[in-house]
Parts: structure tokens; C-alpha cells; sequence
């Protein structure tokens, strides 16, 4: 993550308008596609929150399948998702981009040029 002295003034203006959609992102990640579609920093939030969301679906079903030992962990899952999106709201907030562990590094939504 960079410093916002050292971003650009057309990046810092991009952080300072789309803050709150990116905040959002993590709730409803389609948002910013609707709202903020020519905003790299809006689109990477909502990349990350599409991510959370896929990795909560797949926790669920996956852990749902298997007998007791699934049952047991699937809150410590939800838990682990619900963690996990409350720290990318927080970044998004403080105008960072700063990617999940483990899962941030995937693209799935293309931030524009």
C-alpha cells in the first residue's frame, strides 16, 4: 500500500469520491459497478468484497456437506467471512487497498486503466 503522499492527485481525488461506495462493496459488491464504474479505487474494493463473497458461499456449502465436523466449523467460517469484510471496509475507508489474506490476490474484476 502506498502512502497518499505518494499518490497522484487524480488517485487521491478517485479515493476521496469513492470511499463510501467502496465501503459499501464489501455489503453489496455489484455497487460500484453501477455507480462507480470508471473508479480503480471502487472497483478493486468491489473485487475484493466479490471474492469474500465466493469464498462464503463455498465455506457454506462445502462445510455444510460434511456430517458434525463441518457443522462445528462452519460458524468459525462465517465468523472468519464477517471479520474479513469489516477489515476491508475499514481499509476502504482509510483510503487503502489493501488485499484479504489468503484469497485478496485473486482478479476477478478489472479495475479500469
Amino acid at each position: 500500500m502506498q502512502h497518499n503522499t505518494e499518490l497522484s492527485v487524480a488517485e487521491q481525488d478517485d479515493i476521496s469520491r469513492n470511499k463510501t461506495v467502496a465501503v459499501l462493496a464489501y455489503i453489496l459488491f455489484f455497487l460500484p459497478l453501477l455507480v462507480a464504474k470508471g473508479s480503480r479505487y471502487a472497483m478493486y474494493h468491489a473485487n475484493q468484497g466479490l471474492i469474500l463473497l465466493l469464498a462464503g458461499l463455498v465455506a457454506n456449502v462445502v462445510l455444510g456437506l460434511i456430517p458434525v465436523i463441518g457443522w462445528l466449523l462452519l460458524p468459525v467460517a462465517n465468523l472468519a467471512v464477517f471479520v474479513l469484510a469489516v477489515l476491508g471496509m475499514v481499509s476502504a475507508a482509510r483510503g487503502e487497498r489493501r488485499p484479504m489474506p489468503l484469497i485478496g490476490g485473486l482478479e476477478l474484476i478489472k479495475a479500469p486503466s
